[in-house]
């Protein structure tokens, strides 16, 4: 069984809120300097960075796990992920559906840079990114599991776009694979006042806007091997696959 570190929740320079120093490589060496086996991209609203990630990040070892953070209709945040090119472009249409095409101003808000493997810009949106979508959480949690994919709440407990922030409590019957907390909140603090969805993996990750955030936080894999089946498995807790928190 292997113990394997992971941290989910990294952006790139495609999100409008992260460093324009989060190319693609960066993150990458980054991450490897850091002893990550598992990276999750995660940009706003868009996986139109996840392949280049992905093709670098497989010459380095590491596992990433290619996704999105999408803002609900309630403007609550969260984290899915998927397993073929195909099904993370069919959830990029699902996006391109719902997504309000706000005109965007890189002067106020930034650059949102889709790069190459040498940090060359091969496309920059002009709508901004950073605006909830027009469906709510639920039907985000339905298609990314007919897609096949992981769905994973955000930052449950953060004071802003999130479950309590926005619903006033996690639903204990929420269809989430795990569950993600702030990762400033001890462990033992969430389940104490969350006792409710105990059942859940609870995962901690950086939600890394900038180089040095990467790997800041983590949480820890028990997996057979490194795959995207297997990183399921532990998050739903089946078998001997498990997931720890730091």
């Amino acid at each position: 069984m292997l113990n394997v570190k992971a941290d989910l929740h990294i952006h790139t320079v495609l999100s409008p809120c992260a460093d324009t120093n989060m190319s693609p490589m960066a993150i990458v060496q980054k991450a490897f300097s850091k002893g990550l086996k598992i990276i999750g991209i995660t940009d706003h609203n868009s996986t139109l960075q996840c392949r280049t990630v992905k093709q670098i990040a497989d010459e380095f070892g590491i596992f990433t796990l290619m996704g999105a953070e999408i803002t609900s209709k309630e403007e609550i945040h969260c984290l899915v992920y998927f397993d073929t090119f195909e099904n993370l472009q069919n959830f990029q249409d699902f996006i391109d559906r719902n997504l309000p095409k706000i005109k965007y101003n890189p002067a106020l808000h930034g650059i949102q840079a889709v790069l190459d493997t040498s940090n060359h810009v091969i496309d920059q949106l002009d709508y901004y990114l950073g605006v909830p979508l027009n469906v709510g959480f639920e039907e985000i949690e339905e298609t990314a599991h007919a897609l096949g994919g992981i769905f994973i709440p955000a930052h449950v407990d953060r004071i802003k776009f999130s479950l309590i922030s926005q619903l006033g409590y996690v639903p204990e019957n929420i269809k989430a694979d795990a569950l993600e907390i702030f990762n400033q909140t001890p462990l033992i603090q969430f389940l104490r006042e969350n006792g409710h969805v105990s059942h859940f993996t609870i995962l901690k990750n950086s939600d890394a806007h900038t180089l040095h955030s990467i790997g800041q936080y983590v949480s820890h894999f028990m997996l057979d091997k490194i795959n995207f089946k297997e990183i399921k498995m532990a998050l739903r807790k089946k078998f001997e696959r498990m997931v720890i928190v730091e």
